[in-house]
């Protein structure tokens, strides 16, 4: 019912932009058109490359991988997968969720996508050139270990 109402607001907002200005509100929804065509093929590659990976792993696997009753080391396995896997946040947000229904805990999702919006194992030579190795190596590292402060929380929150 929630998302009815999100789009009966949304359309009628952007009805009051139309009124109000038709050539920003034509603009607007050219930009947003033009970043949907941008955005659209990178996020049906990671989806269909989770939905491959969720076939060849069955939810058991999942589970035990990933699962609540892998404990610290599905949190350690998922942290790690995360700092080194480097995956948009719009894309990260929906592959967590489908894990979520196959099976993975709340507690190592968490993990994943801390670290996977924190730590860039795979940037680290652009944070090198801009930050130098010294603060770079020492941010990731805060990050990584933040990532299990987060996962330990959302387990409390959530679990």
């Amino acid at each position: 019912m929630s998302n009815y109402i999100l789009y009966g607001l949304t359309a009628a907002l952007l009805a009051v932009s139309y009124a109000k200005d038709r050539k920003k509100t034509r603009a607007a929804l050219m930009k947003a058109w033009k970043s949907f065509e941008n955005i659209l093929p990178e996020f049906l590659g990671v989806i269909t490359l989770v939905g491959i990976l969720i076939a060849a792993l069955n939810p058991q696997v999942i589970t035990r991988l990933l699962g609540a009753q892998s404990g610290w080391v599905g949190v350690v396995l998922a942290a790690i997968v995360g700092a080194i896997t480097l995956i948009p946040g719009f894309v990260a947000f929906p592959m967590a969720a489908i894990l979520l229904q196959n099976g993975a805990g709340y507690m190592q999702m968490g993990a994943f996508i801390s670290t996977l919006m924190m730590v860039g194992v795979v940037t680290l030579p652009v944070e090198f050139k801009y930050f130098g190795k010294r603060l770079s190596i020492f941010r990731n590292s805060l990050a990584f270990i933040f990532s299990f402060l987060v996962a330990f929380i959302i387990q409390k929150v959530v679990g």
